[in-house]
């Protein structure tokens, strides 16, 4: 017979080592959904996206200042938080001042910064030349502070369905060691550690257009920020600017985004060098774990 992933909750509950896996999806007689590690016929594969999409293009812009006889070439962040950016000016004829190497800056939270001018060497001709904004959120230089974390809920007891280095999606850099814990829609989120709120996501309803589902991105004072996933439509209480502390109520938990079902998805993150990774942390109190429920039938 075929091995079978039957997830409970739409939940996998990895505990190998960490490794992407092939899942199919298909729909029985009895329009029962099943993923399955095995190809069977009829079975489409499961197409897993990154939960950890975060779209700061409105927020973090370069902008080309004209003047008369020069371009600025100037960088905008609208954020709440530190941005990471390096900028790389390519492809560059009858322009001077193009920088010989990348441009590598921390740019404070609601500031703008001018990062190159750039002048034609010959007037009379028009300059050409592509710049390149790489960004990622936080301040590299930051190192992180040994904190454990209070349970980010009310209510429960509530288990893990799926733990860090999970085969279903826990294998991404972003998401490495991120915990899912299963629970019902609408159990009450609260912060699990001080910080300012820098990105929310409030309007999403099933699906949707992004992975994450709505959710909280808390930045704490050691650079590392807290991300809270899957919440419900329209019960984040907290806005981008805000200040809160330990406790204080973000939401409700929901199934939104790249969810499989009803849970938290928590993450701990810093910025590594232009690039956002999950980082290893503990809750305060032990958390149980669900059974696996990779069942195989012979």
């Amino acid at each position: 017979m075929l091995g079978r992933l039957i997830f409970l909750c739409g939940l996998l509950a990895a505990t190998g080592p960490a490794a992407a896996v092939t899942i199919y999806k298909y729909t029985d007689a009895n329009g029962v959904v099943t993923y399955t590690d095995k190809a069977v016929s009829g079975a489409s594969v499961f197409v897993f996206r990154d939960r950890m999409v975060e779209h700061l293009e409105e927020q973090v812009k370069l902008q080309t200042l004209k003047g008369e006889g020069f371009d600025t070439l100037q960088v905008r962040n609208d954020l709440y938080a530190p941005v990471e950016i390096e900028l790389s000016v390519n492809a560059a004829q009858n322009t001077v001042g193009v920088p010989e190497q990348p441009i590598h800056w921390v740019l404070a939270p609601r500031t703008s910064m001018r990062l190159a001018t750039l002048s034609p060497r010959d007037p009379g001709r028009p300059m050409q030349y592509k710049p390149k904004l790489r960004y990622a959120l936080g301040d590299p230089r930051l190192q992180p502070v040994p904190f454990r974390y209070p349970l980010p809920w009310r209510g429960g007891p509530f288990r893990l369905s799926q733990g860090a280095n999970g085969k279903y999606s826990h294998f991404t850099p972003k998401s490495r060691y991120a915990l899912d814990i299963a629970m019902p829609e609408g159990t009450p989120i609260v912060a699990a550690r001080g910080g300012m709120v820098v990105k929310v996501e409030n309007g999403q309803s099933g699906r949707g257009n992004n992975p994450s589902g709505n959710f909280v991105r808390i930045l704490h004072d050691d650079g590392t920020m807290g991300v809270y996933l899957h919440l419900m439509r329209g019960s984040v209480l907290v806005s981008e600017g805000q200040r809160v502390g330990e406790g204080t109520p973000l939401g409700r938990s929901g199934n939104t985004g790249n969810s499989s079902g009803p849970h938290l998805h928590f993450v701990v993150q810093r910025n590594v060098g232009l690039a956002l990774e999950s980082i290893p942390y503990d809750f305060a109190q032990p958390v149980g774990t669900l059974p696996n429920f990779a069942v195989v039938k012979e």
